[in-house]
């Protein structure tokens, strides 16, 4: 192979590997695209939040999520529901406004918290927002 024919092939390899990147680039976002800027996932409704106030699912794309509304204004509060003693799945106490562990009474905060031991790490939390009627939760 002459020096010609290597560097015409050079030239079609990078032209065949940069078309991915400029397809994407021009590709236009879709509204699910676009909810999960900034991480953003979706873990249920507004209807399933609204039932008491609080939306468990274990299945969510970032894993066992339970969503609370802490206040009438929106408050939300999300974290992972498994206690970090026994790994028991914790409740909301709304008029206490605390997460309880039913087997062996831990408390935790609305910011995952240990409140009352004999938990000592703090529940995971998350970010969580409303946006249209879906409750979206981001790492």
């Amino acid at each position: 192979m002459n020096r010609r024919a290597f560097l015409n092939w050079v030239g079609v390899g990078w032209l065949a590997s940069s078309l991915p990147i400029a397809i994407a680039a021009c590709t236009p976002t879709t509204q699910a695209e676009a909810n999960n800027k900034g991480g953003f996932k979706p873990v249920g409704t507004t209807a399933q939040l609204g039932k008491n106030n609080q939306l468990l699912n274990k299945r969510s794309p970032v894993g066992a999520v339970l969503v609370v509304r802490t206040s009438p204004t929106s408050n939300l509060s999300a974290v992972n529901p498994t206690c970090t003693h026994a790994g028991c799945a914790v409740t909301w106490a709304a008029k206490s406004q605390k997460f309880v562990c039913p087997c062996h009474a831990s408390e935790f905060g609305t910011d995952g918290k240990v409140l009352k031991g004999p938990a000592s790490k703090p529940l995971k939390t998350y970010k969580a927002k409303i946006e249209g009627n879906s409750v979206l939760v981001s790492l």
